[in-house]
């Protein structure tokens, strides 16, 4: 990554970041932002340019997202800490485990990127929107491939119906006068990601906000589903001074921790539920629903109600496997230390 000097102001600093540091540490430390992750270091950017910084035990590769800002000791050169986060996007790893996957950090904006094909699936950006929701992070529907699309407008209704007040874009992402309607959100200072499936054009849009000239991939005609192009997330530079994260197709995006998230997404329900005759409410068949009531009369999609349960079901089954996941790890470190102890008391 080769880049003209940059200010920290240019990488994305702000008070925020700032307010963050003691007296000592604004001496004798730089603060730099996480460019890539790799398994036994990670590419950082600052005012000196791009160099690699090793991490250790104390702060695992694995603790660490790209847009994250990292101190850095001046005088060895080692990352000391990760400073406070101003938003954090993550998911719950996939597989049967139960860790927590960390996705992008310090973002402002989440890209969720679908095309006007077969790929579009409501149920999904569901998905993306109460992750964006939970962190905090503005989420902008993209869509894509609308030159290959006889109504694209269709699609764009479809994305609005997900949540309130949602903006949604619809770009050719081969043409730049088309994806600059998405430069109000790629300007000095920001940070977007861009997040979707495989082969929804996420590498063509990068390109187009950033200059840049990754490989892209076509996709499979008779499902609409792309080749991973993206293998890595990577901080780009935009043409508009700010910041793009690209990450990898995400078929599986498994919830947990993001209750909030899904009420945000789901607040049309959540208003309707106030009206039902008990508080308990399942919404199943109970007298004097008001959520049922409204299904009946066409003013909700009971496929909406049926997606809000499996999600809600879904981060309360992962929710509470990561909670007992942290429980185990709390447990073990507290063994670990005391047998530490127990040595060093039988040494001395």
């Amino acid at each position: 990554m080769i880049l003209d000097p940059l200010s920290l102001r240019d990488l994305g600093w702000s008070p925020y970041f700032q307010a963050g540091l003691d007296a000592v540490e604004q001496t004798d430390s730089d603060p730099v932002r996480v460019a890539a992750v790799h398994r036994n270091g990670v590419d950082v950017l600052g005012p000196d340019g791009a160099r690699r910084v090793t991490t250790g035990v104390a702060l695992p590769t694995e603790a660490i997202a790209v847009g994250d800002w990292l101190l850095v000791e001046r005088a060895s050169g080692r990352a000391l800490r990760i400073l406070e986060r101003k938003s954090l996007l993550g998911r719950r790893a996939a597989g049967t485990g139960h860790d927590a996957q960390l996705i992008a950090a310090n973002l402002d904006t989440l890209f969720i990127v679908t095309s006007c094909n077969a790929e579009f699936n409501a149920a999904r950006l569901e998905r993306y929107l109460a992750v964006a929701r939970q962190a905090g992070v503005t989420p902008v529907i993209v869509l894509t491939k609308v030159d290959a699309c006889d109504d694209p407008d269709s699609y764009a209704d479809r994305a609005r119906a997900l949540s309130a007040a949602l903006p949604v874009e619809a770009v050719n992402a081969l043409d730049q006068a088309s994806v600059a309607r998405l430069a109000g959100w790629c300007g000095g200072g920001q940070t977007v990601a861009l997040a979707g499936s495989s082969g929804v054009g996420k590498s063509t849009l990068t390109n187009a906000l950033t200059g840049a000239a990754l490989l892209t991939n076509g996709i499979r005609e008779d499902d609409a589903h792309g080749r991973h192009t993206t293998t890595a997330r990577t901080l780009h530079r935009t043409l508009g001074g700010g910041w793009l994260i690209d990450t990898p197709g995400m078929r599986a995006l498994r919830l947990a921790d993001v209750a909030d998230g899904i009420g945000a997404v789901f607040d049309d329900i959540a208003d309707l539920a106030e009206g039902c005759r008990f508080g308990d409410c399942g919404h199943d068949g109970e007298p004097g629903c008001a959520v049922r009531a409204a299904i009946e009369a066409g003013a909700l999609d009971a496929g909406r109600l049926a997606r809000w349960r499996k999600l809600a079901r879904e981060d309360a089954r992962n929710s509470a496997s990561l909670a007992e996941s942290r429980a185990r790890d709390r447990a073990w470190g507290r063994f670990h230390k005391s047998v530490k102890r127990e040595i060093r008391h039988r040494k001395g």
